[in-house]
């Protein structure tokens, strides 16, 4: 009787704080609940589809996939991530393996980074885009060199039968074999506390060589490829294993006390860290130079005609947008596709927004054109609202980088 009040007491609370939230973090959640049109096929199951229903989450269809929004308090998730650690369910992603003696130059004509530079080490990791050839992305993805006649790539789940068809046609002109690889599951494993919370709950044999991993390095146990990658700005690990392992694995990280997280706190987590989501702040209208993402675009060696490169040079020399952080001085909501005014006059609108469980302020990335400055204005309910331009990442290592 009293473990049934102090659940009941728990819910009161987690709706109590929640109708105190700003209404961005609601909105959050109405974008990834919109579902699919009458004619689209029923959504998939990942293969812990039955743990989530277990754990009392909140399903929703996302890009064709039922998937968990949250499984009770969305702020406690996100700072569970910050402060310790948590788990997701990201098998809704797409894992493709690439193989055949022309891997390496089939890689290097389609991603605008270049694999060769971590093909001196096996395991090795590149994030990278996939361009079309006016520059544009048609998706981000990370690719892992394993082989001179092997590589791994995992690419996001909305845009994956326009880059199955991309990866496919490309294919035709090397000798590759491009495989996509369903069953397989991803469970990312994130936070300060990732690495020792995964060591309890699997043991020395695998927890000792995966807490030895660098960032962006891999390493194959038996059936398990685990990375240490991830979405949320914080250490961590992703491990894509076979579904008939998924269960398992999740549930004995539950046992030791991580905590499972939902798309609504991967958005909030992945926006604070200011990493980009395909869709809102990616897409093939606009190139990695207007999506703060020339960092993952390697130029160095001038021989390499990667898709896209030559009209990525001409829009180097040329004026073009720039994303940008956006932090609200006022009260008020940053929501995508607001309009972003400096000196009165719009020079472009927010991609992504939300409010930050971290920092307790509204935070957003936005396009702008123009000499960005410092100082800008957000139109919130068709009125101009302070706000502040500051770089990216908001939150780096669990501490803020904007200042008061």
């Amino acid at each position: 009787m009293l473990q049934r009040i102090i659940a009941v007491a728990h819910r009161i609370c987690n709706a109590l704080l929640i109708a105190r939230l700003p209404r961005q973090r609601i909105f959050r959640l109405q974008i990834m609940t919109t579902s699919s049109p009458p004619t689209s096929p029923a959504p998939k199951k990942t293969p812990l589809f039955d743990q989530h229903v277990a754990l009392d989450a909140r399903m929703v269809d996302f890009g064709g996939w039922h998937l968990p929004v949250n499984y009770g308090s969305q702020i406690e998730e996100h700072l569970a991530v910050r402060k310790s650690a948590g788990i997701f369910d990201v098998s809704h992603m797409t894992v493709w393996d690439i193989e055949g003696d022309e891997t390496i130059p089939y890689l290097r004509k389609i991603l605008a980074n270049d694999i060769d530079r971590v093909s001196n080490t096996p395991g090795k990791a590149i994030y990278s885009c996939l361009l079309n050839e006016t520059g544009g992305v048609i998706d981000d993805l990370i690719a892992y060199y394993l082989s001179s006649n092997h590589c791994r790539v995992v690419t996001n789940a909305g845009p994956r039968n326009k880059v199955k068809k991309w990866l496919l046609e490309q294919a035709k002109n090397f000798t590759v074999n491009v495989v996509e690889q369903p069953e397989l599951a991803l469970i990312a494993v994130q936070g300060p506390d990732a690495l020792k919370k995964f060591h309890q709950a699997v043991g020395p044999l695998v927890g000792e060589p995966v807490a030895d991993l660098k960032k962006f390095c891999s390493i194959q146990i038996s059936e398990w490829f685990i990375g240490r990658t991830g979405y949320t700005g914080e250490n961590g690990i992703e491990v894509i294993l076979p579904n008939r392992d998924a269960a398992g694995l999740w549930d004995s990280l539950i046992n030791v006390g991580l905590q499972p997280c939902g798309l609504g706190a991967r958005d909030t987590l992945r926006l604070e860290a200011g990493l980009s989501l395909y869709g809102n702040d990616l897409d093939e209208q606009h190139s990695p130079l207007e999506s703060g993402l020339l960092w993952t675009v390697s130029l160095q060696d001038h021989a390499r005609k990667f898709i896209g490169r030559r009209a990525l040079e001409d829009q180097m020399q040329s004026s073009h947008k720039q994303l940008v952080g956006l932090v609200l001085e006022d009260r008020g909501v940053l929501r995508g596709h607001q309009k972003v005014l400096i000196n009165g006059r719009e020079c472009g609108e927010i991609t992504s927004g939300t409010w930050s469980p971290s920092l307790e302020k509204s935070i957003a990335l936005a396009r702008i054109s123009g000499d960005a400055g410092n100082k800008c204005s957000v139109e919130i309910r068709k009125k101009p609202v302070a706000a502040r331009i500051v770089p990216v990442p908001f939150i780096k290592n669990g501490v803020s980088q904007v200042g008061k």
